[in-house]
Parts: C-alpha cells; structure tokens; sequence
C-alpha cells in the first residue's frame, strides 16, 4: 500500500506530541509493509534546517517540503475576522504548497492520502481532483474544542470576546469538513464517537499513539531518599493549552507545595518556552530549562511528572511517554481524555490547586507509591498501545474502505 502523508508542520525533531503521533504512525506502517512519501509545510514557527538531509527519517521514499510563513500578525487575524474567515486556517493556504501537491500526486500514484490535520481540510477538493486514492483525516485533537475551553478560562473579557468568535469559525470549518473525508482517523475513540456526534457519517477508527520501544525501557529506579525530589513539566510552551497549564500551576500550586516541602524543585523544558517562563528560572526552586536536546533524559531526571491541562482535546503523548519512562504522572481529566489509566492505579488526577497539592504530597512523602504507578502504567502501555497491532489494524481499515470506494465507483460508471 502506498500512502502519502501530508502535514502542516516539518515533523521532526520528534519534540512535540504532533510530531511524535506522526513520525510514530509512519514508522509503524513502513514496519508492516506500505511505502510512505511525507509532503511538509516548513513553516516559519517551527523552521527545519536542510529537511531532505535527515537520515532518521528514512521510513519515507522520498520526502517533499515547500517553505510556509505563517507567522502571527496583527493584519493577518483582522483581514480573517472581517472577511469572516477562521484565522488558525487561514495561515495553511498557500499557493505554492497546493501546486507541490499536485505535482507530488501527479508524480506518484497513492492507494491512501492521509493528512496529519483538520487545518490543511482546505486541500480536499484539490486532492480528490487528482487522485482516486482513499483520502484521509487523521484528527489530532477536535481541533474547535480546544479553543472552546481556552476560551472558557480566559477572564479578560474583550479578549475572551475574540477567542469565541475564532473558536466558532474555526467549529464551522470543521463542521463544513468533516464529511469530504472518505475517512477519519481520530486519536482516540472519545474523539471518533464526538467527531461523529457532530454529524460525521462516513468510514472512522481510532489508532492511539502506540509505543514502539515497551521491552527495550525499563523503569529507572526511583530512590528510596533524595536531598531534592525534582517535579518535572515538559510540552510545547508555544501551544496554548501547555502554558496555560503551567502558568497556572506556578500561580496557584507551586507556593503552597514549597512551604510544605522545601525539598522539591520545579523542573520546566519546552520548545519555544516565553520569557514570562524564563523569569522565574532561579526562583522558589524553579528551574527553567527551554528545550532541551534529549526529552528522554529529562525524564528520567525528574522524580514525579505533571501535566496540568485544562483546554486539551485528543490524548496527551507526553503521558504515554512519562509512563513509558517510569515517571508517576500527575494531570488533570482533561489532560488524561483519551488515555484508559485509572486513578490511584496507574495515575494520579487532581482538577484543583488543593488536589494537585495533595496528589503530589503522596508522590513526595511515598517513593514506593511512584514505583507502584509506574508498574501498573507500563503494564497498561504493553496492553493497550502496540505501536504495530495498530498499524496493521489501521492497513486492514484502509483496504476494505479503499475496495468499497472503487468498486462504488466502478459501479457508477
């Protein structure tokens, strides 16, 4: 089976849980036997140097990028509102990526065309005008419902006034565009059953973002007594949901935590981490560390990871990856949708400041208790998310939906 990916962004490094849910799925279908081609915008907000010249990469045959500025700008998001027009969308437009994909699908001919994004919807008609292949969403997250809930916790009104209306547009865009699909493949099946209650009638799975490597980690120890239990965050400070995350933790749980435990330090690594984050590097035990080069590392250097999401949607990879590493987790039930983990048995949840405080007393207090959670998760990651068993499951939906596609269309002819 050939299969071209199409994304908006140059997936790689693998540092964000876009990227990851990514370069993961292709490697996984290379492993049971299609061909993958990968067509990337290389945006300004997230710029690869040299992308052809990366030999990680080479589960793909060939590899296609096309430079896109997609910079923020004040003009840019006024002209959008006034012509009505959703303005997350808006940036993905490009002239010069819609005549590389022709030409890409001119070139090669697909059996599957599977866009990593509701944003790039806009390339559908250009697409199906090409080619016969089977054409597909893979949908991250409900992309509209993020931006509902960040909305919903935003108190500045005026503010929150122009969130709504771009949170609305962007729900009509992906209401417009959810059934020019023949296909959807959500995250996780929370948002296949909310993609299809939004009116959505034609082929959908779930495939989760497998793991690839559960017998080749092993749980690094924790000690039983440290001088410094080290609480760990790590996400895309550039995605708003990740630093309205922290900015909350650092304002209502971090002080309390530390007059109760002088002992703990706040560990903070991001890409595109802001200075209003850098500013408390050094302060109350908090150390600020941007993006760092090795996520796993960092990881593993911490004692107890949060993750403090309360506009999310999809399924947060850092989870799977903090469980894959042995780091007991602590997040919010946002931050764990999508996930089958339980509380008290494989995570911790806290939707509070006294919650997260309390939650991460037992984690301070009990070294056993992160030994115990970090068992119980990597027991559920070797149930629940083979990386493989989804990639070959995936395949199999593809071919019974790509057979019913052209036999309708032989029929019709």
């Amino acid at each position: 089976m050939k299969i071209l990916q199409i994304c908006k962004k140059f997936p790689y490094p693998a540092k964000d849980g876009e990227s990851v849910a990514i370069l993961n799925i292709a490697a996984a279908l290379k492993s049971v036997g299609c061909c993958i081609d990968l067509l990337a915008m290389n945006t300004t907000k997230h710029w690869v140097d040299n992308p052809m010249e990366i030999q990680k990469l080479q589960y793909y045959d060939h590899i296609y990028t096309v430079p896109v500025d997609n910079r923020l700008s004040i003009g840019g998001a006024l002209s959008a509102l006034m012509k009505g027009d959703s303005y997350h969308v808006s940036r993905y437009r490009n002239e010069d990526f819609a005549r590389k994909l022709v030409e890409v699908l001119q070139t090669h001919r697909y059996d599957v065309v599977q866009m990593e994004t509701v944003y790039l919807s806009h390339y559908v008609d250009l697409v199906r005008a090409h080619t016969d292949a089977l054409i597909v969403l893979r949908a991250h997250n409900v992309e509209h419902e993020i931006w509902q809930r960040i909305t919903k916790n935003t108190r500045f009104a005026p503010k929150r006034w122009y969130l709504s209306i771009l949170t609305q547009q962007l729900k009509n865009y992906e209401l417009e565009h959810f059934n020019k699909y023949d296909f959807i493949v959500a995250i996780s099946n929370r948002d296949m059953q909310h993609i299809k209650s939004l009116g959505y009638n034609n082929g959908a799975t779930f495939t989760p973002v497998g793991v690839k490597r559960l017998d080749a980690v092993q749980i690094a120890p924790v000690p039983k007594r440290r001088a410094r239990v080290r609480v760990g965050f790590i996400g895309s400070l550039d995605w708003m949901p990740n630093l309205e995350g922290i900015h909350w933790f650092l304002h209502h749980v971090w002080p309390t935590l530390l007059k109760s435990y002088p002992n703990v330090e706040l560990h903070i690594a991001g890409r595109n981490t802001p200075d209003d984050i850098f500013q408390h590097h050094g302060k109350d035990r908090i150390y600020v560390h941007g993006e760092v080069p090795d996520a796993e590392q960092f990881v593993l250097s911490c004692d107890v990871m949060i993750v403090p999401l309360f506009s999310g949607s999809g399924m947060r990879v850092k989870i799977i990856e903090s469980m894959l590493l042995g780091r007991p987790i602590v997040t919010t039930s946002i931050g764990l949708e999508g996930i089958p983990a339980r509380h008290e048995r494989e995570i911790l949840i806290a939707d509070t400041p006294n919650d997260f405080i309390h939650q991460l007393s037992k984690l301070i207090e009990q070294p056993t208790l992160r030994i115990e959670l970090a068992q119980q998760a990597q027991k559920l990651l070797k149930e629940e998310y083979d990386l493989q068993k989804f990639a070959t499951a995936l395949v199999e939906a593809y071919r019974i939906h790509l057979a019913s596609k052209r036999s309708a269309k032989e029929t019709s002819l």
